[in-house]
């Protein structure tokens, strides 16, 4: 077993924000807070940007109080990046570790940002500097790799359902084509939660299209005025991925295409130009008057009080066991992920546990919706999908419909 590495330890926040990335955030304190041999618990102000120019602040500094405040509160509160360091960037941040001592690295994220920890674990072992690395998984997408699903997930799939549940309700009452473009790159996970709500047989959404399957804007047209025609009306959930048959992103296809980060990641989200074009496709072709497209954005993912319980509870979980592993020097550098145990005595029950995965397992690369999700059709979601996604949203609320039962007429 390594010895107990004695020096300051840095936190940061990388990616897009979440509703629970704070509970990661806190609970990594708090647990560091508990072995002496983490002198100084530092947080980078954005991230690798913020190491880069040493804004940090002190967290040991902050009142128990707040810190409960924030792990309840959305967003990252120490400001979030999108950065690949370079190789001289990377040079500059391990002057600023030997400056500071940092000997322990928590860096809260996505695939990107497991990336960066990586780059950053390999450096430090080239230059014999003795650094613990840990990546604390966070991403709406729930797309990383070797994780049964991802802190962040719950939650902001939880506000898909819930904004579709809504959604089924309003186009009910006043018929229509709807179309709502959820975030999702490259996996359909956020999108397949949008049918997690569904209770009658003509429930919305009718139709949900992911990235893993190609799209084909006459076959969706179809398709919507099949369901036009059997429901009087139409929900379609739409990943903003979604891509045609040579893996072309339709967005870009469709002149949509946005400024890149430096991870190479294109912009999808912050236009409605896929929403506003699909809309626009379903006016011109099939002569629906009543056609509405909604692209959801940024809204998931810092929601406040849409939150799954399980969600914030793992979130914080993971980063616990993070720093307890590096502190008792298990690893160098690792990333934690989380793995779904049995249901246990009851039925409705759901248990899981971290684990430690090497880097180089989670870093850069990502996952898509498992085959068994999406249904033959490659326009819904399967039974699989709802028993692995629900536990993760929790409960959703039951919705009340009246029977409807008619009075004769009269005659006048």
């Amino acid at each position: 077993m390594k010895t107990r590495l004695k020096g300051n330890a840095l936190i940061g926040q990388s990616g897009g924000p979440t509703v629970v990335i704070n509970q990661s955030l806190v609970g990594a304190v708090q647990e560091a807070l508990r072995h002496p041999e983490i002198r100084r618990i530092y947080g980078a102000v954005h991230g690798i940007q913020g190491t880069l120019g040493q804004d940090f602040i002190d967290l040991k500094a902050e009142k128990p109080s707040t810190l409960e405040l924030v792990r309840h509160t959305p967003s990252a509160a120490l400001g979030s990046v999108r950065k690949k360091p370079s190789e001289a960037e990377c040079e500059e941040i391990f002057k600023v570790f030997r400056a500071h001592d940092i000997r322990y690295f928590f860096y809260i994220g996505g695939n990107d940002s497991a990336e960066t920890a990586s780059i950053i674990a390999r450096l430090a072992e080239k230059n014999g500097y003795e650094l613990r690395v840990c990546h604390l998984p966070k991403t709406i997408d729930n797309d990383l790799l070797v994780t049964d699903h991802c802190p962040g997930y719950g939650s902001a799939a939880r506000f898909v359902a819930l904004a579709l549940m809504g959604d089924n309700l309003d186009n009910r009452a006043l018929k229509g084509i709807k179309i709502d473009v959820i975030m999702g790159r490259h996996a359909g996970f956020l999108t397949a939660a949008a049918g997690l709500g569904r209770r009658d047989e003509d429930d919305g959404p009718h139709l949900i299209y992911v990235p893993e399957v190609p799209f084909s804007i006459d076959s969706f047209l179809s398709d919507v005025d099949e369901n036009m025609k059997k429901h009087g009306r139409c929900i379609a959930a739409v990943s903003e991925g979604i891509q045609d048959a040579q893996k072309r992103p339709v967005l870009q296809a469709i002149g949509g295409q946005g400024e890149k980060d430096s991870h190479g990641n294109v912009a999808l989200s912050g236009t409605g130009a896929l929403g506003d074009f699909l809309a626009q496709q379903v006016r011109d072709v099939l002569g629906v008057s009543r056609v509405r497209a909604d692209t959801f954005g940024y809204l998931q993912r810092s929601f406040p009080t849409v939150v799954s319980d399980i969600d914030a509870r793992e979130a914080r979980e993971a980063a616990v066991y993070g720093v307890r592993q590096m502190t008792k020097g298990g690893s160098s550098s690792a990333s934690v992920a989380i793995r779904r145990l049995g249901r246990g005595k009851k039925k409705s029950g759901y248990a899981s546990e971290c684990f430690l995965t090497p880097l180089e397992t989670v870093a850069k690369n990502t996952r898509g919706l498992d085959p068994g999700f999406i249904a033959p059709s490659g326009k819904d979601i399967t039974a699989d999908f709802v028993k692995y996604a629900l536990p993760l949203v929790g409960k959703l609320p039951e919705m009340g419909r009246l029977r409807r039962k008619p009075v004769p007429k009269k005659s006048l």
